[in-house]
């Protein structure tokens, strides 16, 4: 066994962790289907929000974990529930009224808002393709439609009128009297109208295949549950896909972890081995509610993708999966900064170390070097006391703080310097606002514009932070006061960089000439 290997069956990396738990169901054999199998799972009632990317970014880094402790094949499927009925109209979509029409019918049914494919659900589906193939996973994609039309889920759907009453018995324990009195298990699409109707049913026969019941008209109706004709309730529908796949592993949110038990269930009714199972919380918005599909709150993924690079979405991602995140665009910042400072610490670390990093699942093991020389916060205070309008005003003070560095060299530098100018005029420049400095911010500001003129040390970041330092030290209990009176009176801010690397990058000169500005009330 590798040394890698052996690093990797002992990680404590939470991939690892489920890696090592899917792992376990072949201690004996290995699957007779020749490879171990993920699945991801996709509504499209909505354009695809972050959440549904950080479902298959999880579990691919999961997938990529197992691939590094076992030598069974795997696959991941990315399924898509297109033959959903169209509960509400989104709101996040071009002209909503023109789709309130089509509500119950199949999302593979519903006319395209955006007009460019040939439904609603192929549109959404589209849009979730594009996105995951932006950020490289493999992955296949099932289309529920496809999967019921074309007789791939026959088999297990014969058996679910075979076994109807079993199933029915795992779903009557979890529903109110009520909705159990016409429930069923079965979802009938109209002959003729195509709608997918909830309503009850007067005869399953197991001889036939075929399902009886009366449409909202009252007029009575038989069709055989094969070739696209029903449709799965969407807690049946989970385990029967599993049984019907032999999914292995499957994810996904917290308001799902209470019908577990009931998903297994049906899923060994129906012959199959339930899968392991991985429940994160959910992501919130600014306001803290969760975000939503068809609301569209929250941030998009292309909307970061505006804003920083796909690596660092990806780190987010992998931080504290079982913990609800607020996802609003001032994480992104705070991710981009930290993944570059995963990727300078890779480098020095044994095995284990990278295997405990996020960067190793990040990339799967092929680890690139960091080239921001300047951190992402950085930038922005720079944008901001700069006033820059292109990269190119940036890169003339990126270079005078690092000689050897240039757009050619430090690609990930060129491309964080353009999404901080972007970040920086859309998020920063608004919210700025700036104070006058109080009578001992004053004293200690030309205290520092003093030490800063008589400098001759050059850029030395750590020097000018000592300078900083001693500016305020004796004056300021909590000395944290100085620091957040400088973001405050000199950059517009509540926070802000390092003040001495921010010095080192700006230039002494500069920043004599902000002080000077800051003091004669030229900001405020």
């Amino acid at each position: 066994m590798s040394d890698l290997r052996d690093a990797a069956l002992q990680s404590k990396a939470w991939p690892f962790e489920e890696a090592r738990r899917v792992l376990k169901r072949y201690h004996k054999a290995p699957p007779e289907k020749g490879y171990v199998l993920f699945e991801t799972g996709y509504g499209p009632s909505g354009l695809p929000h972050i959440g549904t990317f950080g479902e298959v970014a999880r579990t691919t880094m999961i997938k990529r974990a197992f691939e590094e402790i076992s030598d069974i094949p795997t696959k991941l499927i990315c399924f898509s529930d297109d033959l959903d009925g169209m509960r509400k109209v989104p709101g996040n979509v071009p002209d909503p009224a023109q789709l309130e029409p089509y509500l119950q019918m199949p999302l593979t049914s519903v006319p395209d808002p955006f007009g460019t494919h040939a439904s609603f659900g192929d549109h959404n589906n589209a849009m979730l393709r594009r996105f995951l193939d932006t950020f490289g996973f493999e992955y296949e994609f099932y289309s529920a439609r496809e999967f019921y039309h074309t007789g791939q889920f026959d088999e297990i759907l014969k058996r679910a009128v075979e076994r109807y009453d079993e199933i029915m018995a795992i779903m009557l324990k979890s529903l109110r009297d009520e909705r159990a009195a016409t429930y069923s298990i079965f979802l009938p699409l109209h002959p003729d109208t195509g709608r997918v109707l909830y309503v009850p049913l007067k005869k399953v026969c197991p001889e036939t295949y075929t399902i009886t019941f009366d449409d909202e008209d009252g007029k009575e109706w038989t069709v055989p549950v094969t070739g696209g004709n029903v449709k799965l309730q969407w807690k049946p529908d989970f385990g029967a896909r599993w049984a019907a796949l032999g999914v292995d592993f499957e994810m996904y949110g917290k308001e799902h972890a209470t019908n577990e038990k009931i998903y297994d269930a049906i899923c060994r009714a129906l012959g199959g081995r339930a899968p392991e199972h991985f429940s994160y919380e959910l992501f919130l918005d600014e306001n803290g509610q969760k975000i939503s599909k068809s609301s569209g709150n929250g941030v998009s993924i292309d909307e970061w993708l505006t804003y920083a690079s796909t690596e660092s979405l990806s780190y987010f991602m992998y931080q504290k999966p079982k913990t609800a995140k607020r996802m609003h665009f001032d994480v992104i910042p705070k991710a981009v900064d930290e993944y570059h400072q995963q990727l300078r610490a890779y480098a020095t670390q044994d095995a284990k170390g990278r295997l405990n990093n996020p960067v190793w699942h990040i990339h799967g093991g092929d680890v690139p070097e960091s080239h921001m020389v300047v951190p992402f916060s950085m930038l922005l205070n720079l944008a901001s006391v700069s006033g820059a309008e292109d990269k190119d005003q940036l890169w003339g003070f990126i270079r005078r703080y690092a000689p050897e560095a240039s757009a050619e060299t430090n690609p990930d530098m060129d491309q964080a310097a353009g999404f901080a100018l972007r970040y920086y005029n859309d998020f920063v420049k608004p919210a700025k606002t700036y104070r006058l400095p109080t009578d001992l911010e004053r004293e200690a500001l030309e205290d520092l514009r003093a030490q800063l003129a008589a400098w001759q040390g050059g850029l030395d970041a750590e020097e000018l932070q000592s300078i900083v330092f001693a500016c305020g030290r004796e004056r300021f209990d909590p000395l944290r006061d100085w620091f957040k009176a400088l973001y405050e009176v000199l950059l517009g801010a509540s926070q802000g960089p390092r003040f001495g690397g921010f010095i080192a990058l700006y230039g002494v000169e500069e920043t004599i000439g902000l002080i000077d500005d800051a003091l004669a009330g030229k900001l405020a």
